[in-house]
């Protein structure tokens, strides 16, 4: 062995880096690589946590971070809409799309669609926005859920439709006629029912005036979760197979029978209490938190909460919205009505205790779990016997009538604080012509509330002080800095006049999403199995060590995957399979590097150092110039490339993690002078100078 291979037992094969370093470095590597193939596959690992819950009797929740597939994979609906911006001065254009594009997300969001895209884009003068509803099949209701024109209106009282309207002595009578004729045709049917149980489907059939259930003998299926039949599923929830009951409701008086009882799990009545950072899901845009700052004040708030005081802390500090009303209050539901970390700890709770912070993508969650209870499911077969109701013969009410004030004669509105109090309120300018409308409306509402809707929903109803000139306004309230920031985007954005038109539409199946993952998946493992051949074959042991690097890559880079989250669409796999290759290029020039070094006589280790040296300065520009294009290709293209670019960089930025540090202090753990000499040749040494190293 030549004299400079000699070093000292405390330290590695490589020059001035210790071993205990290295063993250091290598274990950090392991538990970072455990980590992400935890993120990424977290099935051994929900396992292990299980087996921790049981043992010690803890509530560790599961890890439940799925990946976010695209329109491509999973199917659904993409529409595409051209925006009228010709009233709209040129500097603000781009801002006015924002407000649209706010609009359109909180209505997508309302129809459940997880990780809508909507985005803005421009072609020469014309203004465009796209929306991905990735699993939304029903492309007409997404249509109609995301409308036109963002529209915001001023309503008062409507006093007249107040004062209880009165039924005339012939309304009435045709009511009391309904509900005796509506019971008395039940009886009838009850008692011909009873007579012959075997035959109700058959009496429904003759006898049903609803042709749904002349057509299905009745069947209404199992009816727990129906809101329709939520009456009939209260009277006959503890009814045995066969009973047969007469139900009376509003609306109707029905006749039922029992096919089916299932045991349909339990329910658990449960508070909870919202804790955000910046970043997580839903949060405003003015979180400034950190996820480590947003925890600790959830563990501060759980040593001073209680199940009595439980409400009152909600409605202080929990930042969903609506909770300063509700006290975070959630009801009654069952399983996978909750994402699945907060499910996990609700159901695992005691009854009257408080959880421990609970991470779910939109934050912290302090649940309290007030009751909970075991419920069945019934599946009915029954007939409908209509009576008339009240709310038919009576015209329909609304509480707000409409004035001449909405969105159009807004012009600026935005997040102050009021200065006596220092609370956070939202500040209202009008046109000269809001102006003198909004005057008069104050003017004749004193004392009275007044309410802004947006999108037919009413976001405040504040109650007018005196009446108001100027064409200013302030919207006071119990608000939260972010929910005062979050009204006046609303109010802003629907005081933009940008007219939005459908000009193409798109649906896509699930099955070729699925088909298009599987030839993805079967592409990217072949891809890696050739890559792994190619470097193993050529560059032997260190060839090896790199293709541990590269497991490495790729479970750090679906981690950050699901972490972001990244929308995995076609092109952003295809990304992702090409980043593969590129993860090996840097060790190809750092290995060749080494073969070079050794042939000029260099020792392994000083030739490797310098191998590493000399090629970053190559791996350095190689990728930043891909870095480069992955940025342009970002930020002036379509969605599609768009996905394609932002995997590529996220596997650029990790190839050369795994290249320089993975690799290098994998074989300075490996490749120790021992191994040097006694594997020479299967660590790229040349013969000539193994042999050399022998004598």
């Amino acid at each position: 062995m030549l004299a400079a291979d000699i070093m000292p037992k405390q330290t590695s094969s490589f020059s001035g880096v210790p071993r205990v370093s290295v063993k250091r470095r290598v274990a950090l590597i392991a538990l970072l690589t455990v980590v992400a193939g935890s993120l990424t596959w977290p099935v051994p690992a929900n396992w292990l946590i299980d087996q921790t819950n049981n043992a010690l009797r803890t509530h560790f929740g599961h890890i439940n971070k799925p990946f976010v597939l695209g329109l491509d994979l999973q199917g659904g609906t993409r529409l595409e809409y051209e925006a009228d911006v010709s009233k709209i001065v040129s500097d603000k254009q781009a801002g006015a799309l924002e407000g649209v594009r706010d609009v359109i997300e909180r209505r997508v969001n309302a129809m459940g669609v997880a990780e809508p895209l909507v985005q803005t884009s421009r072609a020469g003068d014309s203004w465009r926005v796209s929306v991905e509803l990735a699993g939304v099949k029903d492309i007409n209701q997404a249509i109609k859920m995301i409308g036109e024109t963002p529209i915001l209106e001023f309503k008062e009282q409507n006093l007249q439709q107040q004062q209880n309207p009165t039924l005339s002595a012939e309304d009435e009578k045709k009511i009391e006629d309904s509900v005796k004729e509506a019971k008395s045709k039940a009886a009838e049917f009850l008692a011909k029912a009873n007579k012959d149980p075997g035959q109700f489907e058959a009496l429904v059939k003759a006898e049903a005036t609803v042709q749904t259930e002349k057509d299905k003998g009745g069947d209404l299926g199992f009816i727990k979760d129906s809101a329709q039949y939520y009456d009939v599923y209260n009277a006959v929830r503890s009814a045995k197979v066969g009973d047969i009951k007469q139900v009376t409701t509003d609306g109707a008086e029905y006749v039922v029978k029992v096919e089916e009882v299932k045991d349909a799990g339990k329910e658990v009545k449960a508070r909870h209490m919202l804790i955000q950072w910046a970043g997580a899901e839903q949060a405003p845009t003015s979180t400034t938190r950190t996820k480590e700052e947003a925890l600790a004040k959830a563990q501060e708030l759980k040593k001073q909460i209680t199940a009595k005081n439980f409400v009152d802390f909600a409605k202080k500090n929990s930042e969903e919205p609506g909770a300063v009303v509700s006290g975070g209050d959630l009801g009654w539901f069952g399983k996978d009505a909750m994402v699945k970390p907060f499910e996990d700890a609700a159901f695992a709770l005691a009854k009257g205790a408080v959880s421990e912070p609970v991470e779910t993508q939109f934050g912290y969650h302090l649940i309290f779990k007030e009751d909970e209870k075991s419920v069945s499911d019934v599946r009915v077969r029954a007939i409908t016997f209509k009576k008339v109701t009240e709310q038919e013969l009576l015209p329909p009410s609304d509480p707000w009538k409409m004035t001449d004030l909405s969105g159009k004669q807004v012009v600026h509105a935005q997040m102050d604080f009021d200065p006596q109090s220092g609370s956070p309120l939202v500040s209202l300018e009008f046109n000269d012509e809001g102006a003198k409308l909004f005057a008069d409306i104050t003017k004749r509402n004193i004392g009275k509330p007044v309410a802004i809707f947006l999108d037919g929903e009413p976001i405040s109803v504040p109650t007018v002080q005196t009446e108001i000139l100027g064409g200013k306004a302030v919207i006071t309230g119990q608000f939260s800095v972010a929910e005062a920031k979050l009204l006046a985007q609303r109010l802003q954005a629907g005081a933009l006049p940008v007219p939005i038109k459908l000009v193409a539409q798109q649906s896509v199946g699930p099955m070729l999403g699925e088909a298009s993952v599987n030839a993805s998946l079967i592409a990217g493992l072949w891809g890696l199995l050739l890559v792994s051949l190619f470097m193993i074959a050529l560059y032997r042991i260190p060839g090896f060590l790199s293709v541990i690097a590269l497991g490495v890559y790729t479970l750090l880079s679906l981690a950050v995957f699901k972490l972001l989250p990244v929308t995995l669409s076609l092109a952003g796999i295809a990304g992702f399979i090409l980043s593969i290759g590129l993860a090996v290029d840097a060790n190809v020039l750092i290995f060749e590097r080494l073969k070079e070094e050794l042939r000029n006589g260099k020792p392994y280790s000083s030739a490797m150092e310098e191998a590493f040296r000399r090629a970053w300065l190559s791996i350095r520009d190689g990728n930043v110039t891909s870095l480069i294009s992955c940025a342009v290709l970002y930020w002036f293209t379509s969605s599609v490339v768009k996905g394609f670019a932002l995997t590529l960089a996220i596997g650029v930025l990790f190839s050369m993690f795994t290249a320089i540090t993975v690799t290098r202090n994998l074989i300075r753990f490996v490749c120790t002078p021992a191994m040097v000499e006694k594997l020479g040749w299967l660590l790229l040494v040349p013969k000539k100078k193994e042999e050399a190293n022998k004598q």
